[in-house]
């Protein structure tokens, strides 16, 4: 017996040893990547407010970038933020399947839907923050790319909150409009997002933030309407209400730490790598987005009667084709804003 158990700390030990020594193997790996820079020492569309160091270098090779996933900067936390919440999602993903059936139940497709587009709204996140220092291009090509990410989520929340959450009053009131209007806005939010960032070459940071909040609160208070009269004459009865209110409370917080970097403002080049407004946005939208897959999967399981009489059986397969309409209108907006970018960037570049 005593020999068993020094053979499992023993082999504890070594497993140990081998986390420890895993920065060191990195370092040996990559014993060429440069350090991190201060903010005057890139493009003046790469800073953030009151972040002062942390900044990757431009123009290294892609290996540099992947391998800044476990490098110290100013981004790290931003890409882990959503790393960790993708693969939540993932799992959360896998013990849905084991209840729901999403091939044969057509029902199922709007959380499918939602689900699909949280993964991919993650996953965009992570690549913009981790990819998006490679170069000016670069960087406007991931962060276009993190925006139609956004936008195609904001389609997401609204297919589960309409199909699901909505009630017969308000369905007779927007049964027609609710969803090409969802659409639109997605679409308009992706627009002033790029727009925003394109907008960087010349005009303050504070258009950029306009432009990226008004498109989206819009789309937010549009998306949410469904629930807001349950919310409002909420019952203890109703088991996904909880979560409403949960994610409709981190949604709030999320805005406000999107919008005022508070942290930085009150300890400027003290943020630098922890303590980041966007940091908290991050983890604030995950906590959001869990509790509405969670919210709306109470909702599919609790309130079947009710939406399959308000929903025809065609209507699934509308918002699904609607969503990939919005999905091809997004991507093209952000090559259309992307190409502006080149021409702006190939004539700075002809002017040196």
């Amino acid at each position: 017996m005593a020999t068993t158990v020094m053979e499992s700390i023993g082999r504890v030990f070594i497993s140990l040893q081998q986390i420890r020594q895993f920065p060191q193997l990195l370092t040996d790996a990559a014993p060429s990547m440069p350090g991190t820079v201060r903010d005057t020492e890139v493009p003046s569309y790469f800073r953030e407010r009151y972040v002062c160091t942390g900044y990757r270098p431009l123009n290294q090779n892609w290996r540099y970038y992947f391998l800044s996933l476990f490098q110290r900067h100013n981004e790290t936390l931003n890409i882990w933020t959503h790393l960790v919440a993708f693969l939540v999602l993932l799992i959360k993903l896998c013990q849905l399947t084991e209840t729901v059936d999403f091939i044969s139940d057509r029902h199922s497709w709007p959380l499918l839907i939602l689900v699909l587009s949280s993964l991919t709204y993650s996953a965009f996140s992570v690549v913009a923050h981790l990819l998006g220092g490679k170069s000016d291009l670069a960087h406007y090509c991931f962060y276009f790319l993190d925006y139609v990410g956004v936008a195609q989520y904001q389609y997401g929340s609204a297919v589960v909150h309409f199909y699901y959450a909505v009630d017969e009053s308000v369905h007779g009131l927007v049964s027609g409009i609710f969803m090409p209007t969802a659409a639109i806005l997605s679409c308009l939010s992706c627009l002033g997002c790029c727009y925003g960032k394109y907008c960087n070459h010349s005009l303050p940071t504070w258009v950029r933030k306009v432009c990226q909040v008004v498109p989206s609160a819009l789309a937010y208070s549009w998306d949410i309407s469904p629930v807001a009269k349950r919310l409002f004459f909420w019952s203890s009865s109703d088991p996904a209400i909880i979560y409403h209110f949960g994610q409709v409370a981190f949604f709030l917080s999320c805005a406000f730490f999107f919008t005022c970097p508070l942290l930085e403002r009150c300890f400027p080049g003290r943020c630098d790598f922890v303590g980041q407004s966007h940091q908290i946005f991050h983890v604030f939208l995950s906590c959001c987005t869990l509790c509405q897959i969670h919210a709306s999967y109470l909702d599919f399981v609790g309130r079947r009667k009710l939406y399959s009489s308000l929903h025809g059986s065609g209507d699934v397969v509308l918002f699904v084709g609607l969503y990939v309409v919005t999905l091809i209108m997004c991507v093209g907006i952000a090559a259309l804003m992307l190409r502006k970018v080149k021409q702006v960037l190939d004539f700075k570049l002809k002017s040196k």
